[in-house]
């Protein structure tokens, strides 16, 4: 039969040993969550950056701009647009004249 010290003895020494263990599960869990809503956060928003990725890539392959680019230095694309640009704005100033 185990008297009243001993089982408290035992209690004391049952909990001085499985709170180490119980925060270290719990912190685990923890890290475990928090992991994985960073890793659907990063999946989604790199899938996100992808697509843009791809769009300005296909922009900046179509119209072939770099950064110090000089007139000459463009492709069909990039003067069609600025011929573009130049026609719609001299309709927009014809029409409210």
């Amino acid at each position: 039969m185990i008297t009243k010290t001993v089982g408290t003895l035992i209690i004391v020494i049952l909990c001085i040993l499985i709170l180490p263990v119980g925060l270290g599960i719990v912190g685990g869990v923890f890290g475990i969550l928090i992991g994985v809503f960073g890793a659907v956060f990063g999946a989604i928003f790199g899938a996100i950056g992808a697509v843009f990725g791809a769009f300005f890539h296909i922009f900046d392959w179509l119209f072939d701009w770099h950064w110090p680019f000089g007139f000459f230095n463009c492709n069909i694309f990039t003067l069609a647009a600025i011929v573009l640009v130049v026609v719609l704005i001299s309709k927009s100033k014809t029409n409210k004249s």
